[in-house]
């Protein structure tokens, strides 16, 4: 009875230490790649530094060929205006669109989608039961307190 305690031991043991060893291997694992991205995360960022100062430079010589015509003012509005009118395009770009109905399919504009109730010319009485669309009657019911 003894030695199998010692054995259940030995087994809780064994698990411990490999359990130890798995998550050694996947830390290390998860670093490896950590490190990997980091460096790319630094190259697109590095490189998104640059395009911004590529394009304010694009910018200032559009400005300046501008200013070169007219005013000083005037070629900045300008450029102004242009720079606007991208980040609006772009923008609306990266924007994910409303799905447009399709004609014919239910909820269309077009008219040809599910059908809609026509609009009575007169408005309803009281206690009269408007005929159905299909021609046939409602049936009769008894109405005796």
């Amino acid at each position: 009875m003894q030695r199998l305690e010692h054995l259940e031991h030995l087994d809780k043991h064994l698990v411990d230490e490999l359990a130890q060893v798995a998550r050694e291997t996947v830390r290390e694992e998860l670093r490896e790649q950590a490190r990997g991205q980091r460096r790319r995360a630094a190259l697109y960022a590095g490189s998104g530094a640059a395009a911004l100062y590529a394009g304010a430079a694009v910018a200032l010589a559009v400005g300046l060929a501008l200013a070169l015509v007219l005013p000083g003012w005037a070629a900045a509005l300008i450029t102004a205006v242009i720079l606007g009118a991208l980040a609006y395009a772009l923008r609306s770009a990266a924007r994910p669109s409303a799905p447009r109905p399709v004609p014919g399919q239910a909820g269309a504009p077009d008219g040809r989608g599910a059908p809609v109730p026509p609009v009575p010319s007169t408005p309803p009485t009281a206690g009269v039961v408007p005929p159905r669309p299909d021609g046939s009657r409602p049936a009769e019911t008894d109405h005796r307190p």
